[in-house]
């Protein structure tokens, strides 16, 4: 089922996960076409480890929803043996509701939520090949820049891009 988010719908983002926020991000992952399952899993894990640690995660989360329904999230959090620097891991929104902005709400949410806890940079991963091209100029648009290039890091022919914004 496809959903749509219009001017009439309010998203509400929380930085709290729910058990229920699970299924639905699976479903987002799952229904965009660009995490394979190995990376779904390890998205899986990380929303296990926020909903079984809870504040003593070092995982945080925020959760979009419209209408009552998840249609988008991001994980983030510190890297580990920094002072201030932030990774955000993960960010997903449902196919049926991506150019209406809660992508952009997601990375500034996410972004707010690592100042208050002293983050001064956040660091983006993402693929390289062809099908990333739209992922890494929403991250420019986001005002996140290129810092590291890793040639054929995924598979021969796959770079891992790495972009950072001071906060």
């Amino acid at each position: 089922m496809k959903e749509s988010v219009d001017s009439a719908q309010e998203v509400v983002l929380r930085d709290a996960l729910v058990p229920e926020d699970r299924a639905a991000i699976q479903t987002i992952l799952q229904s965009t076409g660009f995490f394979n399952p190995a990376e779904i899993s390890i998205a899986l894990e990380l929303i296990d480890d926020g909903l079984d640690r809870q504040e003593d995660s070092e995982y945080r989360f925020m959760v979009a929803e419209a209408s009552g329904h998840v249609v988008g999230y991001s994980c983030l959090g510190p890297v580990a043996c920094t002072v201030s620097s932030w990774d955000l891991y993960w960010i997903a929104v449902s196919p049926g509701t991506q150019g209406s902005g809660i992508g952009r709400r997601l990375v500034l949410a996410s972004e707010e939520l690592a100042r208050r806890h002293g983050a001064t940079r956040m660091y983006i991963d993402t693929a390289g090949r062809e099908q990333y091209v739209p992922t890494r100029a929403f991250y420019e648009r986001c005002g996140y820049g290129v810092a590291a290039t890793f040639t054929d890091f995924y598979a021969p022919g796959d770079a891992k891009v790495v972009f950072l914004k001071v906060l």
